[in-house]
């Protein structure tokens, strides 16, 4: 039986008419004078800034690249850093959608979205938290089980949903206070871009456009503040996507991620883990190669967001992915 707090699937007020209200005159780009775009404020309140320039100044990012991530450790180490299997920790599943193709609103159960958690992860204080309408998100019962936990993962879909139902509410800025208690927040694919600050991959045109045109879907929730983060690079051959987004804005830093591949970050560096390769797209150095504007990491390899610089692992095993030939742009 759904609790009282676990899923919420209301119909309250015009959401659509309180999101253009809202976004209304947020977003300007600016041009710098060399000509590169000044990326527009985000769309969420920034609690978490403060001693640190890119990542939290406490507690822990866990960013996954999506695909399975069974025999990775990266579940694991959410779990671990949230405080184990008895910690309170939410599953936001939104970006799966809001409606389905009629406008019919989707349902979330407690028994389909938290049967894995449970049985597999063996976690005891787990509850789902869902609406589509921010009005909702924006009231004090609604964000109650965030303010009394310690782990937030978001699943995977599309990120525009998060978007939609979330920013610039109460619950956004209950996510961040969830990191200022030392808590984790975790997420794969949609889940992984909603934590940077420019959303990559935001039309609600479709998922192959890497910069949205409605300014209400160019901004994460800024977990990660000055990056962009992509997703399924390996599988979906996106290593190059990312390329005329940080050419637009050469300030921020790209993370493309592999499937079963994530970041765990904690203030300003994080560490590679998992099966495959992270790219870093960095337009403040000069690229390593002449074949990618980019470099790539392994797992155990550990990357500084303030200097830009890599501590590669003593040793690796060769990995088995190896990007395909940079596409023309």
């Amino acid at each position: 039986m759904i609790g009282p707090y676990s899923v919420f699937n209301l119909t309250h007020g015009n959401a659509t008419t309180h999101r253009a209200v809202r976004f209304a005159a947020m977003f300007v780009l600016a041009l710098t004078s060399g000509g590169a775009a000044v990326a527009p404020t985000s769309a969420v309140l920034r609690p978490t800034e403060g001693t640190t320039d890119y990542g939290p100044p406490r507690g822990t990012l866990v960013i996954a690249g999506g695909g399975d991530l069974r025999d990775t450790g990266i579940v694991e180490r959410f779990i671990a850093r949230a405080g184990g299997a008895n910690a309170k920790i939410v599953i936001v599943p939104t970006a799966g959608g809001n409606r389905h193709s009629d406008g019919q609103l989707i349902a979330y159960s407690d028994d389909s979205m938290l049967a894995t958690w449970r049985r597999q992860y063996g976690l005891t204080r787990v509850t789902l938290l869902h609406t589509h309408d921010p009005q909702i998100a924006d009231t004090a019962d609604f964000t109650q089980p965030l303010r009394e936990a310690s782990g937030v993962w978001f699943n995977g879909g599309r990120q525009w949903n998060l978007v939609d139902s979330y920013a610039n509410t109460l619950t956004a800025r209950e996510f961040h206070a969830v990191l200022a208690r030392g808590g984790v927040i975790g997420g794969s694919s949609a889940g992984a871009t909603i934590q940077g600050d420019y959303l990559v991959r935001g039309a609600v045109a479709g998922p192959s456009i890497m910069m949205a045109p409605e300014p209400e879907h160019q901004h994460g929730f800024a977990f990660l503040r000055r990056s962009a983060i992509d997703q399924h690079v390996d599988t979906r051959n996106r290593w190059d996507d990312l390329i005329p987004v940080i050419k637009k804005f050469p300030a921020m830093i790209g993370l493309g991620l592999s499937e079963a591949t994530a970041i765990i970050v904690t203030q300003d560096r994080f560490e590679v883990i998992g099966k495959g390769l992270v790219a870093i797209h960095d337009n403040t150095r000069a690229p390593v190669s002449s074949e990618k504007p980019y470099i790539l990491l392994a797992a155990g390899d550990q990357f500084d967001l303030k200097t830009r610089t890599t501590e590669k692992a003593a040793s690796q095993t060769p990995p088995a992915v190896t990007p395909a030939p940079r596409r023309e742009q």
